[in-house]
């Protein structure tokens, strides 16, 4: 039986967004400061990408750093959720630990009852990495309903991680779906593919091109200012035609 494995493409611009778009991925993570680990995108961001005809999730970190927040930082998400609602995303990205490195689902709770009464999907992020017990922290997920998990496998990498993500997979037993993420490209994908319960993937397929500015300032060793990341066409091309291959 085919597989119809489906490729998310991470974004934090609206260039890339549209680069994926019209390289045929299936659904967008938006997100800004991917270079802070991704953060919630302005407003204006979102709307403007919404008008993109493709399945649009949206991350809601309000802040770098790790994943034990404040109530006021709660009281931002759940805001933060409420606008992707009335926006029409499809779905938005969340996670949240206690202290001890367990799922908060006290209030990972409240951030889904918010999205669900928009009818959108949600995503458990690559805080589900940092958990203590990552296959606690699974059935902690799944109790949640949510529809995914982003994971690397609690590594730097989904390549690395490949065993505990095949674990992770064994273990939901379709009861959620579970994404690897991070470190993915075409070269080392096919590890992955391998994986029987792979039903999506995730990456931002990034290529570094130079800006357009004319005049550049040399007193600043630093040129990286005057070229940006962005996401790769032929990239996401060459990782469809692998998926479509593998399926």
């Amino acid at each position: 039986m085919k597989r119809n494995i489906k490729l998310e493409v991470c974004v934090d611009s609206l260039n890339s967004a549209i680069t994926a778009q019209k390289a045929g991925a299936h659904r967008l993570e938006l997100c800004s400061g991917l270079s802070e680990g991704g953060l919630t995108p302005s407003y204006a961001f979102i709307r403007e990408v919404r008008k993109l005809n493709i399945c649009l999730n949206v991350l809601v970190r309000p802040r770098s750093g790790d994943f034990h927040y404040s109530n006021e930082e709660f009281e931002i998400m759940e805001e933060d959720i409420h606008v992707c609602g009335k926006i029409g995303c499809d779905g938005v990205v969340i996670g949240a630990l206690n202290t001890d490195g367990t799922i908060d689902k006290e209030r990972c709770e409240r951030l889904i009852k918010v999205a669900h009464s928009y009818s959108m999907s949600v995503t458990f992020h690559r805080a589900f990495d940092r958990s203590n017990d990552l296959f606690e922290a699974l059935e902690d997920v799944i109790e949640l309903k949510c529809n995914r998990i982003l994971t690397s496998g609690g590594y730097e990498s989904a390549i690395e991680g490949n065993r505990v993500i095949s674990r992770c997979m064994e273990q939901a037993a379709n009861r959620i779906i579970i994404m690897p993420g991070s470190g993915i490209t075409p070269q080392n994908v096919a590890s992955l593919l391998e994986e029987k319960g792979l039903m999506e993937i995730h990456g931002t397929f990034r290529n570094s091109y130079p800006g357009e500015m004319q005049y550049r300032n040399k007193n600043f060793k630093n040129q990286s200012e005057y070229s940006g990341l962005y996401a790769d066409s032929e990239q996401i091309k060459e990782i469809l035609s692998l998926i479509d291959k593998n399926s």
